[in-house]
């Protein structure tokens, strides 16, 4: 189950150009097969969502909750994606004090036509805890 935070303006095929997707069960606290408490993930969510409301882009990179993103061990988990960029997928984020690299990321990534973040151009915390960079879909 997913929910979509921001509008944004779509492709005429009405698919969304980029989203920044945002692990909500990342960093939880598990009893009796329960979860206990907020996660880190909504944690990270909830401050993705302050800090956007005054972001240049909140409007064409609309933050998507996840559910749960499989990359469990390595939480707290983020992903870029956008059609015809590579797609990034970012885990082992802090709770506290990632949210604006994560945006700060994200701005670079919409900026480049191809999605290329060179390790040398991102934000300190996000040069660490790369997990995947998949390559986009044939146009």
């Amino acid at each position: 189950m997913t929910t979509t935070v921001n509008i944004s303006p779509t492709s005429p095929l009405g698919v969304t150009e980029h989203t920044l997707f945002v692990c909500k069960t990342c960093a939880s606290v598990w009893q009796n097969g329960k979860r206990l408490g907020e996660s880190g993930g909504e944690k990270l969510l909830y401050q993705l969502q302050q800090l956007a409301q005054d972001w240049e882009l909140r409007d064409q990179f609309p933050i998507q909750e996840v559910e749960c993103m499989s990359a469990c061990n390595r939480s707290c988990v983020v992903a870029f994606a956008a059609k015809g960029k590579l797609t990034y997928l970012f885990g082992d984020l802090s709770v506290d004090g990632s949210a604006s690299a994560v945006l700060e990321c994200a701005s670079q990534y919409y900026a480049k036509a191809d999605g290329l973040l060179p390790w040398s151009e991102r934000p300190e915390a996000m040069k660490k805890g790369i997990l995947a960079k998949i390559p986009p879909l044939s146009k």
